[in-house]
């Protein structure tokens, strides 16, 4: 296995230059493998998972939920603090920030950024609920692509370009996230999904983020700093493939959805227009299956 691991490791710094020595000793940063076992295990939970749930009742784990959603949302808070803050009281450039000239700030961001590869890991629960609950309809190809694709590229990130110009893209999605998953654990409270009228902007901020990430990268690119411009290249293509596929996304689900809502208006249905009816989501509203609570 050590034997396997160095060819591995050497093998990339032959096409990457040398790895980033300050994130030696990190928690699963020395070697590849185990984060790319840990995605082929992601991979074949997603797909065997709803195989096994198939003549299954699905499990409600609702108290799980909001215990989970709410630990993201305190981990993405801590994330977003510690980017955004040292960025603004360092001497860190928006416009493009090399991994060397701020000692200091650079360990906190690599700190910070060790977290956010590990949320990666923490996410794949997002998937896994999805099974235990039966909606395998949310377990679309955007899903997988996105959830198996940001642990290993941020793997080779805190490799190598652990600081400097990558704090963009992590404080931004950081940010979007405490949106998200306090949407989530608030939606897993029956009585409050009638309020929660904001799901629908969350793909916006979503694409906006990626939207701003591209052009912050390209910044980097016009003015340079010695940021590789390799990552500033393959940054803007991996984030143009979000920006296409969300929005697929929410082109086929809001749009549809609203088209499909004015036509059960004029039909005489009393559904509200933020997509709920009677405080039930329309998803759960046409599901009849029992939710095993345990």
């Amino acid at each position: 296995m050590d034997s396997l691991n160095h060819k591995l490791n050497t093998y990339f710094e032959s096409w990457l230059g040398p790895r980033d020595k300050r994130v030696q000793q990190m928690l699963l940063l020395d070697n590849y493998l185990p984060t790319f076992a840990l995605t082929v295990m992601y991979l074949l939970i997603v797909w065997l998972g709803p195989k096994y749930m198939r003549h299954r009742q699905p499990y409600s784990c609702r108290g799980l939920m909001l215990l989970y959603n709410l630990g993201v949302t305190v981990l993405s808070v801590y994330m977003c603090y510690q980017l955004v803050s040292t960025f603004w009281t360092s001497g860190y450039n928006f416009y493009c920030q090399n991994t060397y000239s701020e000692p200091e700030a650079d360990m906190k961001i690599i700190n910070t950024l060790w977290w956010y590869y590990f949320s990666k890991l923490i996410e794949f629960a997002d998937t896994f609920f999805f099974i235990l609950r039966k909606n395998s309809h949310q377990i679309t190809f955007l899903h997988v692509y996105h959830h198996a694709s940001m642990l290993n590229i941020w793997w080779f990130v805190m490799n190598w370009i652990p600081c400097g110009h990558s704090y963009f893209g992590a404080s931004l999605n950081s940010f979007v996230h405490i949106v998200m998953y306090s949407y989530y654990g608030l939606s897993s409270i029956p009585a409050l999904r009638p309020y929660l009228w904001w799901k629908k902007y969350i793909t916006q901020m979503q694409l906006i983020q990626f939207i701003l990430t591209i052009c912050q990268t390209a910044c980097a690119a016009i003015w340079p700093c010695g940021f590789p411009i390799g990552w500033l290249t393959f940054q803007i293509s991996y984030m143009g493939t979000f920006v296409l596929l969300f929005s697929n996304f929410y082109i086929q689900t809001y749009k549809k959805q609203q088209g499909s809502r004015q036509k059960e208006f004029k039909n005489g249905s009393s559904l509200s227009t933020n997509g709920h009816a009677n405080g039930t989501p329309l998803v759960e509203r046409s599901t009849s299956k029992k939710l095993r609570m345990d």
